[in-house]
C-alpha cells in the first residue's frame, strides 16, 4: 500500500496552452550489458491552474486524478523562476546602446 502521492522534479520546456505545461524529467539509468550511466527523461503533460509555470522553470510536480486525457500530474511548488525574462530586457537594452551613443555624438557636433 502507497502512502501520499507520488512527486517528480522537472524542467518546464513548453507552455504554449493554457494552464498546462510539458515538464522534462530526468533521471539516471544504469545500461543492462557495460553497466553504464545514461541520463533518461520523461515528458509529462502538468495541469498549471494558476498558470505561473514559465520556460525553463525547475518545479515539482505531483500526481493527481485524471484532468484530461493526457493530464495526470499538476504543479506542486515552482522550486526555482528562470531569468529568461531578464536576459530579454538585456538584449533589448543592448540593442538600444548604439542608438543612444549616435544621438549623444549628434547633441556634440551641434
Amino acid at each position: 500500500m502507497r502512502v501520499g502521492k507520488k512527486t517528480r522534479v522537472g524542467v518546464v520546456v513548453e507552455s504554449n496552452t493554457s494552464k498546462t505545461v510539458q515538464v522534462r524529467v530526468y533521471r539516471a539509468k544504469k545500461e543492462r550489458i557495460i553497466g553504464k550511466n545514461i541520463s533518461v527523461y520523461s515528458n509529462y503533460a502538468v495541469h498549471d491552474q494558476n498558470e505561473e509555470a514559465k520556460i525553463s522553470d525547475l518545479i515539482e510536480i505531483e500526481e493527481c486524478r485524471p484532468v484530461s486525457k493526457t493530464k495526470k500530474w499538476k504543479v506542486k511548488r515552482i522550486i526555482t523562476k528562470s531569468v529568461g525574462e531578464s536576459i530579454e530586457l538585456k538584449d533589448e537594452l543592448e540593442a538600444l546602446k548604439p542608438a543612444q551613443k549616435l544621438e549623444e555624438k549628434k547633441e556634440k557636433g551641434v
